[in-house]
């Protein structure tokens, strides 16, 4: 059976916890109603789980859990809270909690994450977690050739878009690229076929798209 210290300083919310525990088939093994009670009654009673609040008098939940976990790496704590801010859910995981969940979660939640933790898992509140992840910065893309319906260019295709997104006619491409006109033609039209474009402002869009130009000069219209 899986072991808990209640850790919060309202006497009805350790007392309303403790029913929904114990209904739940995980004992209660002690109380405590701040942060340095907290840390003395887990070195008396050895939960597996802490619940622990943030907002108590004198030492709060993060600095109790910090220390908590320094003294017993092997407890697993819960932070149980009605603070639903993105910056506390961090700031407990830094401090090592292997939990996050809101007071206002149903009793199912709560023992589901009792049962994640002392099992060496992490639990995060659904809504928490679905806004740390919207304010985690996401990735740039990264340039590659473009894609159409008909497929990736080959390199040589990819080329030839450079040098038309830049405005230069087929000839000056095929002087460029040491080929014929009609070699360049062929690729153009191939290009045009796979990415799905008509003009040559659409070929530069897909261009700039795939990061193969930064600017363009004007150009020929197809």
């Amino acid at each position: 059976m899986t072991t808990v210290l209640i850790a919060d300083d309202h006497g009805l919310v350790r007392s309303g916890l403790r029913r929904i525990l114990q209904h739940g088939g995980v004992e209660v093994v002690g109380e405590a109603a701040s942060g340095e009670e907290a840390l003395a009654r887990a070195s008396e009673t050895r939960p597996d789980v802490v619940l622990m609040d943030i907002s108590m008098p004198g030492m709060n939940g993060l600095e109790a859990v910090s220390l908590l976990k320094r003294a017993h790496p092997e407890m697993a704590v819960i932070i149980l809270t009605v603070e639903d801010d993105v910056a506390y859910l961090e700031r407990s995981f830094d401090a090592g909690a292997a939990g996050y969940v809101l007071k206002d979660a149903a009793d199912e939640e709560l023992l589901a994450a009792i049962r994640e933790v002392a099992s060496s898992g992490r639990y995060v509140h659904p809504t928490m977690g679905a806004r740390l992840v919207d304010r985690r910065p996401r990735p740039e893309p990264q340039p590659g050739p473009p894609a159409g319906p008909g497929g990736a260019l080959t390199e040589r295709e990819i080329e030839v878009l450079r040098e038309l997104a830049h405005g230069r006619t087929n000839a000056e491409v095929a002087q460029r690229l040491f080929v014929s006109v009609r070699t360049v033609e062929a690729h153009r039209m191939h290009i045009q076929q796979k990415l799905g474009v008509r003009s040559r402002a659409e070929l530069v869009e897909r261009a700039i798209q795939a990061g193969l130009i930064t600017r363009t000069r004007p150009g020929a219209e197809l």
